[in-house]
């Protein structure tokens, strides 16, 4: 996956017949504030332009429009087999059919990767606060055979210095795992709130489903305004695109 658009490609030691990328805000045809390459039909912008950013995407690929698994994501923790047909309300794809795109949109909730160490089958989860509290990660990983040949790779997401949540996501976290303490800070700026590490809360459940090569993390969709849509930053603005697919 080389190319026109500027795609983020996963640092991870996955096998050679994954293909995996991450799209940014750039390359497309939208108008602000959707500037430019929004992917995202639910957003406001006009369908014919993201229609015209999706085939940007599916020539960059070399991959038809059919072969991807667009998902009405919900922030809940269904998990959809690929090949799918129709409206699928979802927040996690698999499949183990070669061409089949598992594709899911974000613009600070954290997207995840997955492969098997074989190569044979990928997901691609949607996470934002509540779906990872309520064990969308765990429910995808529950679609592989084995978590210890699982390779997962954490996309941009909102960073830990932007994430300030209520005291009532701190303590739903803790609820499942006390260790989750260790991925909240007080907040500087009100009291009583905090600062959330999605990618340390991602990697505690990872852990605990079994998946111990976790990879990427460490952006933040917030402050780099160059690269990503940021949802918290902006309010009306586009989505990106995180895929994985067999080759």
């Amino acid at each position: 996956m080389t190319s026109e658009l500027p795609l983020i490609l996963p640092d991870w030691p996955a096998p050679s017949g994954i293909r995996a990328a991450c799209t940014t805000k750039h390359g497309g045809v939208s108008s602000a504030p959707w500037d430019t390459l929004n992917l995202g039909t639910h957003v406001g912008d006009s369908q014919q332009a993201v229609e015209q950013n999706r085939a940007i995407l599916y020539e960059q690929l070399g991959l038809g429009a059919g072969c991807f698994g667009w998902l009405n994501q919900v922030h809940g923790t269904d998990v959809v087999e690929l090949p799918a047909t129709g409206q699928v309300r979802a927040d996690a794809s698999v499949t183990s059919r070669a061409g089949d795109v598992c594709v899911v949109m974000t613009a600070d909730c954290l997207p995840v990767l997955f492969c098997d160490a074989s190569g044979s089958r990928v997901a691609a989860a949607h996470a934002g606060w509540r779906g990872l509290a309520d064990g969308v990660l765990e429910s995808t990983v529950a679609r592989f055979g084995n978590p210890a040949s699982l390779l997962a790779w954490l996309g941009p997401a909102i960073g830990p210095d932007r994430f300030e949540v209520g005291p009532e996501v701190r303590e739903v976290f803790l609820t499942n795992d006390p260790l989750a303490a260790s991925a909240f800070v007080p907040s500087p700026c009100r009291e009583g709130h905090y600062l959330a590490d999605i990618y340390t809360l991602a990697r505690q459940r990872l852990a605990a489903a079994g998946v111990l090569q976790v990879y990427g993390g460490g952006f933040c969709t917030v402050t780099d305004q160059e690269r990503f849509f940021s949802y918290r930053r902006d309010g009306q603005t586009g989505r990106m695109a995180s895929l994985i697919t067999i080759s």
